[in-house]
């Protein structure tokens, strides 16, 4: 397996490459909870925060391609907030009938969904943002230095590095099955009956289950042989610069900016 199967680091040599992971860290999160901050209806505010978005996008020599296509994966997720149109007290639009029922789709509820649907992309596209201008490793250890608890760090790092080492194991049994399952390549088949295959698949993933935990065992007395004693190190000091103070003042003055603009215009 390919190791950009689930990473979403893009090398480059620009700025927000180099910015230190911190600033990036914090200066996201800031920006996903102004955007949950933000009044239904910001029209202009979420446009300042779209454009703001479209720099830092040109300024990582990403195309725009890059960041609006993997956004839209919140749509469907933000779809489901649709029921608000429904639900939300306002002037109404039209009305539908569903048998005995009358559904109304209200002006302030078609607002709020249109504003929740705007706010997930746009967070969508700062978390898009982070992971690929980051590396996993030098993302963990911003938040180690952001405080957040170790062992949660722990977890994460163990999750994402040994995620690989699991499909590589099922990838594994898929080839080991498709080995041993030999057929006339015309005759229209593909397999046993569905009770078969069920029966196969949880097979394949009780294997699993154990080759996982018995690679897991050994690689934490592999660790402790090592010297492991709950911190991941890095060889980048990651010291922040003047340029990087800088660039966190700004960007707080942006997020700021963005909270004035969807209260008061």
């Amino acid at each position: 397996m390919h190791v950009n199967t689930f990473d979403r680091y893009m090398a480059g040599s620009s700025r927000l490459h180099q910015l230190d992971p911190r600033v990036k860290v914090v200066l996201t999160l800031l920006f996903i909870i102004s955007n949950v901050l933000l009044p239904d209806g910001s029209w202009l505010a979420f446009l300042a925060a779209w454009l703001i978005l479209l720099l830092l996008n040109s300024s990582a020599n990403f195309s725009f391609g890059y960041l609006f296509k993997r956004s839209l994966i919140a749509l469907p997720f933000a779809l489901a907030a649709i029921t608000v149109i429904f639900v939300q007290p306002g002037e109404p639009l039209t009305s539908l009938t569903w048998g005995s029922r009358t559904i109304t789709i209200s002006d302030a509820g078609v607002v709020r969904f249109a504003s929740i649907v705007i706010r997930s992309w746009l967070s969508v596209q700062a978390a898009i943002l982070l992971t690929a201008t980051t590396q996993f490793p030098d993302m963990m250890h911003a938040l180690r230095h952001l405080k957040v608890p170790a062992i949660l760090i722990s977890i994460i790092s163990f999750m994402y590095r040994y995620l690989f080492v699991l499909v590589d194991e099922a990838l594994r049994l898929l080839r080991a099955r498709e080995a041993r399952s030999a057929r006339l390549v015309n005759d229209g088949k593909h397999g046993g009956t569905v009770f078969w295959r069920a029966k196969v698949t949880g097979s394949m993933v009780g294997q699993l289950f154990v080759r996982s935990f018995e690679r897991s065992d050994k690689v934490y007395n592999a660790m402790l042989a090592r010297g492991y004693r709950g911190q991941l190190l890095t060889m980048n000091p990651h010291i922040m610069t003047q340029l990087d103070w800088l660039f966190l003042a700004l960007g707080m003055g942006l997020i700021l900016a963005l909270q004035v603009i969807g209260r008061l215009l």
